[in-house]
């Protein structure tokens, strides 16, 4: 999976905050708040956001990072 990686929820706040603002994000009247969204890989222990082609201009090259999902399905048992 192709992806932009943070150690810190900080770091992944500021690059979401960097698009938004290449972006214009966010728009007034707009349902959609904000460009992008990070997540938090628990087994990982890291943050991330899905690469997407129009977040290159902004974030530069994306990483290809093997993720593994825990099913929730799994948790809730």
């Amino acid at each position: 999976m192709l992806i932009y990686k943070f150690e810190t929820e900080d770091a992944a706040i500021a690059a979401k905050a960097q698009c938004d603002s290449y972006y214009g994000y966010p728009k007034e009247g707009c349902v959609t708040s904000s460009w992008v969204d990070y997540n938090f890989h628990e087994s990982g222990n890291f943050y991330y956001i899905t690469f997407n082609d129009s977040l290159t201009v902004v974030l530069g090259d994306p990483i290809e990072e093997d993720l593994t999902f825990t099913n929730v399905e799994e948790v809730q048992e």
